[in-house]
């Protein structure tokens, strides 16, 4: 009986909890170099065609933050900057876009394209750090 209940607990107590904390696993560890936090920047526009807009100038050269500073229509007028921010304190569709992309800078920076709808209009989001 031990040996049964060892293999079959501890397998099927392993299994079935590693199944569980594998998938809420690979959401924590999903963007390799880890990390709860973000160090984000955003543009806010309520209508979609301000945001493809202010796109237009992200591909055009002019760097994100005069972008933002000109389009965005948020408090974090300041470049865009929201600071660090950890995962759970973003909206749904914004921090799913957020996580997926790479640490960039403003003078190359990588954004999401197309712009990101949210409850708050569109974003066009972009990760300067992670943590």
């Amino acid at each position: 009986m031990p040996p049964k209940g060892k293999s079959s607990s501890s397998k099927g107590g392993k299994g079935g909890a590693s199944s569980g904390s594998d998938s809420s696993a690979k959401k924590f560890q999903g963007p390799k170099g880890g990390g709860n936090a973000l160090k984000v920047r955003h543009i806010l526009c309520e209508k979609q065609s301000k945001a493809l807009e202010a796109m237009e100038k992200l591909k055009a050269g002019v760097r994100f933050s005069e972008v933002a500073s000109q389009y965005s229509e948020d408090k974090a007028r300041q470049g865009g900057d929201l600071g660090w921010m950890t995962r759970g304190s973003m909206v749904g569709p914004f921090q799913d876009a957020a996580f997926t992309l790479p640490v960039s800078s403003m003078d190359k920076p990588v954004y999401t394209d197309p712009p990101v709808k949210t409850k708050f209009g569109y974003h066009i989001i972009m990760v300067e750090g992670r943590k």
